[in-house]
């Protein structure tokens, strides 16, 4: 395509994204040819942006809580899993795991972000239990927990269906769902990373059901290793599909593959410009879910302050104890204080603001800094902001 036809054909999506048309695969997949202007792609990526939140790059501040590392599973791409035997393998005890609960509330935590690997001497009521224990001894934090990957083993191990294992676990405490799990859906990709564990059928069917029962989760998508710009397309493709039938997904993290220590390690991570891409494209591409989240821990600190203008409106937050990601070579601290957060954002020209798990602003009390509560919607708050 020389460079007349490729500006015509940019202007053609770009018009439909201001006359909010939805772009269909072959605009996406014009969208990643290397020739197309990330600088324009970004443009219009920060136009919708902006015509969706406004000014603000949130976050929230929030811990990880990952209970154990042993895993059935074997995925090429995680670093994280442990053999049941390994020395570096392990299983939190109640007390740590209260310690970590005690931690979070001193720290005016609003979410505890738990996922793990699957333990198979471990049944499903050690899971329930952790769940359970945290909500009964720290009620005000918000247990986002289990991806589509954990709930599909719970399912496993207690024969049930999928909507018995979300009730059961939202009855025991859990407020919301992460999005991991979904790597790429499409199965010439999945069956090379993750032959063995949950599938996309499974992976749609519980965030589907979850949404039914009116809990909220995140969706996300892990590029930069095998797959290709279809199958990225693709991946958004049927995320935009589910939310259109159910409007559950909250917020979608592309995720940068961490090749160091996995069964990948021979790839390279993919570049700057390729994460810059990914948000931006996905930002054009879903045109139904509200924020789009540059996760810091993957993206290093100034690729994420970077993507506040190219389609992202959404730092995650300060991420105490995150493992997974540095245990594959990431190198971006292990949390950033709420001064530092906000002081990226605030850099980048966006005004900082501080939201709970399921974006309501967090209002703290001026005196105490743990103390806290949920005010309105931020996107009831965006909106009436846009419209005046």
């Amino acid at each position: 395509m020389i460079a007349a036809e490729r500006d015509a054909r940019f202007r053609e999506i770009r018009d439909k994204v201001e006359a909010e048309e939805r772009l269909d695969l072959e605009d996406g997949l014009f969208l990643y040819e290397p020739n197309v202007s990330l600088q324009a792609i970004g443009e219009l990526a920060n136009w919708v942006r902006e015509r969706k939140n406004g000014n603000v790059g949130y976050y929230n501040i929030n811990t990880h809580l990952n209970p154990t590392n042993v895993c059935v599973y074997r995925c090429r791409f995680c670093a994280f899993r442990k053999d049941l035997r390994d020395e570096n393998g392990y299983a939190m005890s109640d007390e740590q795991i209260l310690h970590r609960g005690r931690e979070a509330t001193a720290n005016g935590c609003t979410e505890m972000h738990i996922v793990g690997g699957l333990h198979h001497q471990r049944k499903y009521e050690w899971y329930r239990g952790i769940i359970s224990l945290l909500k009964e001894n720290f009620p005000q934090i918000h247990l986002k927990a289990w991806t589509a990957v954990e709930i599909d083993w719970f399912r496993f191990q207690t024969k049930k269906s999928f909507r018995w294992v979300l009730e059961d676990m939202r009855e025991a405490g859990q407020g919301s769902m992460p999005g991991g799990g979904a790597e790429i859906f499409h199965p010439e990709v999945r069956d090379q990373l993750c032959e063995h564990k949950a599938n996309t059928p499974s992976w749609i069917e519980i965030h589907k059901t979850a949404h039914e029962i009116g809990m909220k989760t995140n969706c996300t998508m892990l590029y930069g290793h095998v797959e290709k710009a279809y199958h990225r397309i693709d991946h958004l493709m049927r995320l935009r599909e589910l939310q259109d039938k159910t409007g559950g997904f909250q917020v979608f993290i592309p995720l940068a593959f961490h090749p160091e220590n996995t069964g990948l390690s021979d790839l390279k991570k993919p570049s700057g410009l390729m994460d810059l891409r990914t948000m931006a494209v996905s930002r054009l591409m879903l045109d139904n879910v509200q924020h789009i989240k540059a996760y810091w821990i993957m993206l290093g600190i100034e690729t994420a302050q970077t993507a506040l203008a190219y389609g992202a409106d959404d730092l995650d937050g300060t991420v105490r104890h995150e493992l997974i990601y540095h245990d594959a070579g990431a190198q971006t601290p292990e949390f950033l204080s709420v001064d530092e957060i906000r002081h990226l954002i605030s850099e980048a020209g966006r005004d900082p603001v501080e939201r709970d798990t399921t974006y309501h602003r967090v209002i703290r009390d001026p005196n105490d800094f743990t103390q806290w509560h949920s005010g309105a919607s931020v996107d009831v708050s965006t909106s009436e902001v846009v419209a005046c």
